[in-house]
């Protein structure tokens, strides 16, 4: 694949954007690559977390506006324009941002279940100047992640936000020193592959699941899908650990 590199760690998948010399924009090719690889990491089961980054310093630039026609007639498949960013996965994704993380590039920021930012992160619609609409999720998942008010406030002025910006609103997570996201996206990626994976992915489901319903239907939603995680006993099995060598125990990770 010569748009992106991608690499494992024990059951880590790493996606790196690899269009530098373009702010890694993408265009079809790569989209249809980007479509493979997050299919098959959905198939793997070896692989528990991924995180996606960008190669060169900057995260991703959006669709390429060169191949913008191409890419656009992506528009009507199920899995979006820049190839993956209508696909619901069962695992989580990190995100690890540095530099301009704009346009389309925020969208698949967005897309992912946690963002960690380096100081020098970007942020911004800036597809506003262009016309582009926001077809990879972006009015969906970004009012769910900082609330209508400065969702709105994003997508209407198309304004470029610094890290610090973007932590204040909730769009990220943490900020952490220039260089440090994708070794901090891996710290966590590694924490998070350590859980036990059915009541962890289950917990995930249940919250995207509720996500918009009046209370008393999310709760309904919360008991089916613990209900799954109890039948798996997986937490029966965890629980004799801390008994019997207090794996866990004060509150450890």
């Amino acid at each position: 694949m010569p748009n992106i590199v991608v690499d494992r760690e024990d059951k880590i998948l790493i996606v790196k954007l690899n269009r530098a010399e373009k702010r890694n924009a993408i265009n079809l090719e790569m989209a249809e690559e980007l479509e493979k690889v997050w299919k098959d990491f959905e198939k793997d089961q070896e692989l528990y977390v991924g995180i996606i980054t960008g190669e060169g310093g900057n995260f991703c630039a959006g669709a390429d506006l060169g191949d913008l026609k191409h890419l656009m007639s992506r528009a009507t498949k199920k899995e979006g324009p820049l190839g993956f960013t209508r696909i619901l996965l069962s695992k989580p994704v990190i995100a690890a941002i540095s530099g301009y993380c704009v346009a389309g590039g925020l969208e698949i920021a967005l897309w992912a279940d946690l963002r960690i930012a380096d100081e020098t992160a970007k942020f911004g619609f800036l597809e506003r100047r262009f016309g582009v609409p926001l077809i990879n999720g972006g009015t969906q998942r970004l009012p769910r992640i900082v609330g209508v008010g400065n969702a709105l406030y994003l997508i209407l002025t198309g304004k470029l936000i610094s890290a610090r910006e973007a932590l204040e609103l909730g769009l990220v997570n943490e900020v952490v020193e220039e260089g440090r996201a994708l070794e901090r996206a891996i710290e966590l990626a590694r924490l998070i592959a350590s859980f036990p994976q059915i009541t962890l992915r289950n917990d995930r489901k249940s919250l995207y699941a509720g996500l918009g319903k009046p209370l008393e239907e999310g709760l309904g939603i919360e008991a089916e899908i613990g209900l799954e995680s109890l039948r798996s006993e997986e937490l029966y099995k965890e629980a004799e650990k801390f008994v019997r060598n207090g794996k866990g125990r004060h509150g450890k990770l």
